[in-house]
């Protein structure tokens, strides 16, 4: 006789790109050894592979392209589903900031995580008078390098700031034309990022700096001092540190 089928719990979130509500699963056991496996073999492209793939199999939701998911989706989608495989509450280790050096244990609840947004934050940058950038988010790659790659030291810190804002360009317009980031090569664009002012570059600075971002606030109390301060956490990997 074979063995029972094990029935999948299945949850519902909201992604914060689009408010839309999506139905996903957990991790099962073979995905998070796929995922294991492929992070300890520190090769990028096993490991985009892996998680695609899993992210792919573990939202219900049809007609979701995790390749099109900007990385606070993607890092917010990830940071659920592996909760509901491993467990609600993650425990790290901080430094108390009045001092810069004590230690002290924290649980961190993943239903009070979320992601952040500015107000102030627009994807529509005005370079000049009558032109107007149009950027779009990161998406899987730049998730990957950010959370995953283990070669992103060995690249320089300006042809890193060049790549990811080449591969955010969406379109270049103004009342007469459209230009599209995708007729592009990636060469044209970098040349045409470099033909920008110091003002102008600072402004698409200014577009990653305000994006929304994965973020939890909390206190911590130092045990040696008895001052009490907050700490923030950002990005997927301060969760898993």
């Amino acid at each position: 006789m074979p063995l029972p089928k094990i029935a999948t719990p299945t949850y519902e979130l909201e992604l914060p790109s689009t408010g839309k509500t999506i139905k996903y699963r957990p991790f099962l056991v073979k995905e998070e050894k796929i995922l294991i496996l492929a992070l300890e073999s520190e090769d990028v492209k096993q490991i985009t592979s892996a998680i695609k793939n899993i992210l792919k199999d573990c939202i219900l939701t049809r007609g979701i392209k995790v390749e099109e998911l900007p990385t606070f989706d993607i890092e917010y989608i990830f940071l659920n589903v592996r909760a509901k495989s491993v467990g609600e509450a993650i425990e790290l280790i901080v430094t108390c900031s009045d001092d810069g050096e004590t230690q002290v244990p924290v649980k961190v609840y993943i239903d009070e995580i979320e992601v952040q947004k500015d107000p102030n934050h627009t994807q529509e940058i005005k370079l000049d008078a009558n032109l107007i950038l149009k950027m779009k988010y990161p998406s899987l790659n730049e998730f990957i390098k950010n959370n995953f790659d283990f070669s992103s030291n060995e690249i320089s810190s300006i042809d890193r700031s060049f790549d990811i804002i080449s591969s955010c360009i969406d379109m270049v317009y103004n009342n007469e034309d459209v230009w599209s980031a995708s007729d592009c090569t990636k060469k044209e664009l970098t040349d045409w990022i470099e033909t920008l002012t110091s003002n102008q570059f600072k402004m698409i600075e200014e577009f990653f700096n305000t994006m929304p971002k994965l973020a939890h606030t909390f206190k911590v109390m130092n045990p040696n001092t008895k001052v009490e301060s907050e700490v923030t956490l950002e990005g997927l990997t301060s969760f898993f540190g």
